[in-house]
């Protein structure tokens, strides 16, 4: 799939915009004003979850969802000498923190900062090599003292995203932080964009889902969910590459970017609704991957699928390297082919289709 300059400009757009986790609302603005031409409608509920509906007034209702939150720190401690300590929100990764640089959202604007380290030449080669942990990384503003700190703004609870943007490598990925799963959020946008574009009418009330809180545990989804009481859902996030150095196959599966979608098996995962994605992509000459997951997905098809009395839900997920990084990876084929897979399979969904076990 090429991809047209205005969703490329949106993509560019969204992805370089802060959207941590519990301060959604930035990102979810870029978000509702790229879609609002392709819907009938557009809702926010109170945390901030954001939904499109095509056919509003239809009784059977599918979603398509991703989630719009990105992992971050908060700060949790300022030392007499103006050194911060954080916190994570969401699975942020602290391996990678020393000496990246932080924008620090305090209450007078954004603050930047670094992550510290002590230079290898400190480091004496008779002791161990020091690991990151939360306990020993911190952030340097330049203050010398808490009072300064606190007279730029930041204090307790202040967020920190990382600032790194978006690029495109080798005309074969897309990379950036947060591609898990803002990339989630372009691609049900581009079905939606699909769906107006081509003059599709679907028999059944369509909500374009970009739900807040999935990094802390699927509270977004969770609450939306109860709100949609959808019949139907397909939920796209992220999965890992495991072809990259120093991931064990037999554990994490068998996924690579540039091969395809990756439908996933798991106990929550409806069997006549991933049926009709892997018969949709068998016919229309989608390449896809498969993968199980065991007792629960990890994302947000199980708040779906385990509200309501169970919700008839699926998986779709796009391969990607470096997983809560700063340097995340997709395939450009695999982003064109989720957002193909979802559409096709969209169109083949009826309000009479039998969903109950056989």
């Amino acid at each position: 799939m090429k991809f047209p300059n205005k969703s490329l400009k949106f993509l560019e757009q969204y992805l370089n915009i802060s959207s941590p986790t519990g301060y959604e609302h930035e990102g979810q603005k870029v978000w509702m004003n790229y879609i609002k031409s392709f819907v009938d409608k557009i809702e926010v509920d109170h945390y901030g979850t954001c939904y499109g509906i095509i056919n509003p007034e239809a009784n059977f209702k599918v979603v398509i969802e991703a989630h719009a939150d990105e992992i971050s720190w908060y700060v949790n401690y300022i030392t007499d000498d103006g050194l911060i300590y954080v916190i994570r929100n969401g699975g942020s990764d602290q391996t990678i923190a020393p000496s990246k640089v932080v924008h620090i959202h305090g209450e007078k604007g954004v603050v930047k900062g670094v992550f510290g380290w002590p230079a290898i030449h400190t480091r004496s080669a008779n002791q161990n090599e020091p690991v990151p942990k939360i306990e020993n990384i911190f952030i340097d503003c330049g203050a010398t003292t808490k009072q300064e700190v606190l007279d730029l703004g930041i204090d307790v609870g202040c967020m920190i995203t990382y600032p790194d943007e978006f690029f495109e490598m080798n005309d074969r990925y897309f990379v950036c932080r947060a591609l898990d799963n803002r990339m989630g959020g372009f691609m049900i946008a581009e079905v939606s964009r699909l769906l107006k574009e081509n003059k599709k009418k679907l028999p059944f009330g369509l909500y374009i889902t970009n739900s807040v809180q999935e990094e802390v545990g699927l509270y977004g989804a969770d609450m939306i969910a109860d709100t949609i009481k959808p019949n139907i859902a397909i939920v796209t996030d992220v999965t890992h590459d495991t072809t990259t150095p120093m991931i064990e196959k037999k554990k994490e599966g068998d996924q690579k970017c540039g091969k395809g979608p990756v439908i996933f098996f798991a106990p929550s995962i409806h069997h006549t609704i991933r049926e009709l994605i892997v018969e949709t992509a068998k016919n229309k000459k989608i390449p896809y991957q498969r993968a199980a997951a065991s007792r629960a997905t990890g994302t947000d098809t199980d708040a779906f699928a385990h509200s309501n009395g169970g919700v008839p839900s699926a998986l779709i997920s796009l391969p990607l390297r470096y997983m809560h990084t700063t340097v995340e990876m997709v395939s450009k084929e695999d982003v064109g082919n989720v957002i193909q897979l979802i559409y096709e399979t969209l169109l083949k969904i009826k309000p009479t289709m039998k969903l109950k076990y056989h």
